[in-house]
């Protein structure tokens, strides 16, 4: 009963970070009006490290006040720094094969279907890790897979060169998942997710230096957009991504996370009134239904 309920809780959790995610698109979006994307990737990750810092320390504080707990011994804090920029690297590595795959030509939309394959991507690679998923699971993963593709293509498809660039960053999406699944259980997640931030906004800088022309004014002017996607989306969303996945499974946790496509669908129309073709209506409801379906239980599954 307690797994259960812990498995729900990160669920939950992981359904609250697809949200956060569907709704910042329309923000990073808006940033690229006022600067390029390595300098946007430092900015948002140096926000996301530092609203966490706060929370490190309330946590530590209120620890040693109730339960006397000190520092963490030498292996222990090896361990959650290896963890963090591991975390780092993957996801710096990630967002910007996606970033520049856009830059280059890839439509949002297609990007967005492409980068969402980590859910097909995800469940391929536990197979080499030994993790097996009932048929049940991968019949979901395929009509989410669907879904996506009536929500997010809107005509022909195609393969371009850029595609490929943003395909390559679906795989490191996986991974970064994956490396979540291997390397954070027992840690804490919020120092693990503030020091993949801290990681990730150094590599970015030392890019922003080399190949962009970054500039105060930019980030002055693009301050709304940094705010609230290194707040919302980095500090909060992948916080709770890193929290969520200790509690249940990677290919659950990848099903969960990409349904941020439908909450992107439902920002559009909230914030630019944007209203949905029928088709997209139909790809919310196939990945929608895929998702309940990925987290019914064996047993009432069988007796239904």
């Amino acid at each position: 009963m307690m797994r259960g309920h812990t498995k729900a809780v990160g669920n939950i959790m992981l359904l609250v970070t697809a949200i956060i995610w569907g709704l910042s698109f329309v923000a990073q979006s808006e940033a690229m009006d006022y600067m390029e994307p390595l300098t946007f990737q430092a900015a948002r990750s140096f926000v996301g490290s530092a609203v966490l810092i706060p929370l490190i320390l309330i946590n530590r504080r209120t620890r040693k006040k109730y339960h006397a707990v000190g520092q963490p011994e030498r292996p222990a804090r090896k361990k959650l720094l290896f963890a963090g920029t591991a975390c780092g690297v993957v996801m710096f590595a990630a967002a910007m094969l996606q970033q520049y795959g856009i830059a280059l030509g890839t439509s949002g939309g297609k990007a967005g279907f492409i980068t969402a394959t980590y859910i097909l991507l995800v469940p391929l690679f536990g197979l080499f890790r030994g993790k097996k998923l009932p048929v049940r699971v991968w019949i979901c993963v395929l009509a989410a897979l669907g879904g996506l593709y009536l929500l997010c293509i809107t005509g022909g498809f195609s393969f371009a060169p850029s595609d490929g660039i943003v395909l390559l960053g679906a795989v490191f999406w996986a991974l970064h998942i994956l490396v979540i699944d291997h390397l954070a259980p027992g840690l804490d997640g919020v120092q693990i997710s503030c020091i993949q931030f801290f990681v990730s906004g150094v590599l970015a800088a030392v890019g922003m230096f080399f190949f962009e022309s970054p500039s105060w004014q930019q980030i002055l002017d693009g301050w709304v957009t940094i705010l609230y996607v290194g707040v919302l989306s980095s500090g909060v969303g992948y916080t709770l991504q890193i929290l969520g996945q200790q509690r249940t499974d990677p290919a659950i946790a990848s099903l969960l996370m990409s349904f941020e496509s439908v909450f992107a669908v439902l920002g559009g129309i909230v914030v630019m009134h944007q209203i949905p073709t029928g088709r997209e209506w139909v790809g919310c409801a196939l990945m929608f239904a895929a998702i309940i379906c990925a987290q019914l239980p064996e047993k009432a599954r069988k007796e239904s």
